[in-house]
């Protein structure tokens, strides 16, 4: 079985274009696979039935795992089948009468304008960390990008002077997002201002650096956007993804349509983005029930 998770992982990332983090993850799902194969007695993937698939199922119900990690698992035996039957490897799928857990659809964590506007405030701008804080801020805003796509940005990406930002995201897919005029205003002070003190004359092509002139890590903005979070007053629990939620939900409120939304956020499906969609009819039908007369 090793070989064919082999080739089933270098077909997802050649042919399907699939990030690194997924591969890892169908890897680890299909490893937990063939490790109860084995336990059943060694049977291989063309060897298992469907009454296999639902004992593997019913195993992973029993160590306590949750809907969604149980759904993953399924999804990623389901791509390895169809994988299997691509190849000719098998005559028959197991898994195509087995269906999913039903998943609940939480709608995602948004900030309000106001909110918006208290936290990307909240830096000091006379330091040149307050500075830069200020334009990973502005930029992650106007554009709604991931925060592992901000922190690993490159001058490459950047087009100042039509105010454009390129962004390679999932999927090695390819994205061209205006960045709007107060972001480009904060980048292009930090760039002049702060920058210069925090590189230290170390030559690298990365635009957001810390003290000793090296890429920020994901896991300081998080703590960065905290900080800031507590310093404006906000005290729900938020991360850098709330930044990016709110520009879709805002860009929605404010007449976007979702075409546009998923293109900017990089969703390889709409159904992704429509999302955002059921927020804002949340919110709409709150401001009905709380302004109507007839409520």
């Amino acid at each position: 079985m090793r070989s064919w998770v082999d080739e089933f992982l270098t077909y997802l990332e050649l042919e399907r274009n699939l990030s690194s983090h997924t591969l890892e993850a169908y890897a680890r799902d299909l490893k937990d696979f063939q490790t109860f194969l084995q336990k059943e007695g060694g049977i291989t993937p063309e060897e298992a039935g469907t009454e296999d698939i639902l004992l593997f199922l019913e195993e992973l119900k029993r160590r306590g795992l949750s809907s969604r990690t149980l759904a993953r698992k399924l999804s990623a035996l389901k791509s390895f089948y169809r994988f299997l039957e691509l190849e000719e490897r098998i005559e028959h799928n197991p898994l195509l009468l087995i269906e999913g857990p039903r998943l609940p659809r939480n709608l995602p964590k948004v900030l309000s304008v106001e909110e918006v506007e208290r936290l990307l405030s909240a830096p000091d701008l006379s330091t040149p960390q307050g500075l830069r804080d200020r334009a990973m801020l502005e930029t992650l805003y106007a554009t709604g990008m991931r925060v592992s796509e901000l922190v690993r940005l490159t001058f490459a990406q950047l087009n100042l002077s039509a105010g454009f930002v390129r962004i390679f995201g999932k999927g090695k897919r390819e994205r061209l997002v205006p960045l709007g005029d107060l972001a480009r205003e904060y980048l292009e002070r930090y760039l002049r201002e702060a920058r210069p003190l925090l590189c230290g004359g170390k030559e690298t092509p990365y635009v957001f650096l810390n003290r000793k002139g090296d890429p920020l890590t994901r896991q300081r903005f998080w703590q960065i956007i905290r900080d800031y979070a507590r310093r404006a007053g906000i005290t729900r629990e938020i991360s850098p993804h709330v930044l990016r939620h709110s520009f879709a939900t805002h860009l929605l409120q404010g007449g976007a349509d979702l075409r546009s939304v998923q293109m900017m956020l990089g969703h390889a499906s709409l159904s992704t983005t429509q999302i955002y969609t059921h927020l804002h009819l949340r919110n709409l039908r709150a401001v009905h029930e709380k302004h109507h007369p007839r409520n």
